[in-house]
Parts: structure tokens; sequence; C-alpha cells
């Protein structure tokens, strides 16, 4: 099977059209989109920034639903299950409703504003996304594929139990699902910090936890190149890396906001979020067609649609 792996959408549908037109996927009367010889895998991270957020999600559980698409679940789709579901034990909800998570959910929070039953549906719809997929050649992950972690939670379905753990700062869940969904991170040496995309402070970074070669802050680094400048090149302390070697089989990889020409991040590793919610961002996919060293002619993107 032949796959087009699509990055982070976060409410941009007319780009997605654009996009799937492009890789020669067509529409049907029910407006499902397919195509004769390949199927989608989407990277999570529908929602949130974007304008046409039940757009866009109707338009991906469509194609789930026929089978022209696999989806995973992203860091958003988590959040917004866990600022929906009851804390029984605390009060309140899982995901605290606090100015600064209203501001990140209000685009999606508004778009069902007036209809509370499509927004049950679709919080019950986020909750069937997998975390992760292994096809055996090939592999998708929303941020980071740690093996040891997926070996420990053993499905990569979002239990219940899972989610309210993973909810309990310190646990090894809520560690385990950063992980998988956020990245990796690392704290910066004291007195050091940075402003990440929506100006929130942030005084721990992702890595590139690939990379055996990244053994400072600064060349470990992994987001908005104009933060770069705030992080030191002091050589890390400690294994901050995960082992995925070329031998394993080619991950795909959304999350992280990338900036310029769309290519591998390793042989064997790619991703595909490159920031299509900001300004002059773009939509992109991988066309696969099974081979093991990811190629950058296979790239395919096209330029946010400004809606």
């Amino acid at each position: 099977m032949s796959y087009d792996i699509i990055g982070d959408i976060h409410g941009c549908v007319a780009t997605l059209e654009r996009l799937l037109e492009q890789l020669g996927y067509t529409r049907d009367a029910d407006g499902v989109y397919s195509h004769a010889e390949r199927r989608v895998i989407f990277l999570g991270d529908f929602i949130d920034r974007g304008p046409q957020q039940r757009e866009v999600l109707a338009l991906v559980r469509a194609m789930t639903d026929a089978g022209t698409a696999l989806a995973v679940m992203g860091n958003h789709e988590f959040n917004a299950i866990a600022f929906a579901t009851p804390d029984q034990a605390r009060g309140g909800y899982l995901r605290a409703h606090s100015s600064k998570n209203l501001r990140q959910h209000q685009v999606f929070l508004d778009a069902y504003a007036d209809d509370p039953a499509a927004y049950a549906d679709t919080i019950e719809w986020f909750k069937t996304l997998p975390m992760w997929l292994d096809l055996g050649d090939l592999r998708v992950i929303h941020a980071c594929w740690d093996a040891e972690i997926i070996d420990r939670l053993g499905t990569p379905e979002l239990t219940d139990a899972v989610l309210h753990a993973a909810c309990e700062y310190g646990s090894w869940e809520y560690e385990a699902t950063m992980t998988i969904l956020k990245g990796r991170e690392i704290p910066l040496p004291d007195g050091h910090m940075f402003h990440d995309k929506d100006g929130n402070a942030r005084h721990d970074i992702r890595i590139r936890w690939w990379d055996r070669s990244a053994r400072t802050y600064a060349h470990a680094f992994l987001g908005p190149e104009n933060a770069r400048t705030h992080i030191p090149d002091d050589e890390i302390a400690g294994d901050h890396l995960i082992d995925y070697s070329h031998q394993e089989p080619p991950v795909f990889l959304g999350h992280y906001w990338m900036e310029g020409i769309p290519e591998p991040l390793a042989p064997n590793i790619a991703c595909l979020d490159y920031s299509v919610a900001r300004p002059g961002g773009k939509l992109v996919a991988y066309r696969w067609d099974g081979e093991h060293a990811l190629a950058r002619d296979k790239f395919l993107a096209v330029e946010r649609v400004e809606q």
C-alpha cells in the first residue's frame, strides 16, 4: 500500500482540499476524498488556530469512516479531550479551564458553541484516535517515537485510565503521553528562557531526540528559528536522546512547526508540520511508496490558502 502522510491541519480546510487535489484525490457525491491506488494518513492536530474547525473534522472523519484515510491523535486532540472531561477526584476538569487554555481552544469551542451534541460527539471521536500507528514498514506518531514508552503503554488506544493518569503531573503516564504527543523536552540551564510562537515563556526546549550529534542546547533545540539566539550553546549533561537507528522503519511526525523547504530530518525520519496556521505557512504531505530511505523529492507542499 502507498500512503500520502499529511501534517498538522489546524482548521485550514481550504488548504487541505487543495493539497488533496494536488495529490490526485477526487471527491465523490458524498463529499469523500479518495484515490484509486493510495490512502492518506493524517498526523493529528486537526483543531485550534484556523477558522474552519468543523469543516476539517467533517472531511477527515468522512475519509476515515470510508477507509480512504487513517489518522493518529495530536496533542491538540488530547488537550481537547482533557478539557472536556470532568475531574471526578478534584473537581473541575482534567485540563484546567484557565485563561491560557481557553485562548488556545477558543476557536474550536466557538465552532460548537450552539451545538453541544456535536461537540460531545467530536470529543468521543477524538478518543477513538490511536496515539501511534505501526504498520510494519512504516510508523506514524505525532511527535516522538519512544519504543520504551510505547512498549509500556502497550496499546495505542487512549484508555480512560491512561487519560486520567496522564493528567496527573509527575506520573509516568503524564511523561509518556507528553513525550509521544509533544516531544522530548529538557530544561534549559538556570537563567535561560525563550518565548514560544504564542508568546508564552518557556524554560524547557523540545529537542532533536534522534540526533546523536546534538550535544549542546543550541544544536539540540527543535523550534522556531527566531528563538534560537536565546538558547545557550552549552553542552547538555546526561542522556537526553532516544535511540532510533537508521535501520528502524521510517517514522513520520507532525507537531514541530518547521520552516523552510521540507526535507527529511534523518534518513528515516520526517516531520510534516510546516506551520500551515501561520501566515506564510504550508501544508505538507509525503508520498510514501515503500522506501526505507526518505527522499526530498517525495514531499509535496501547498501554500496556506487564506480564508
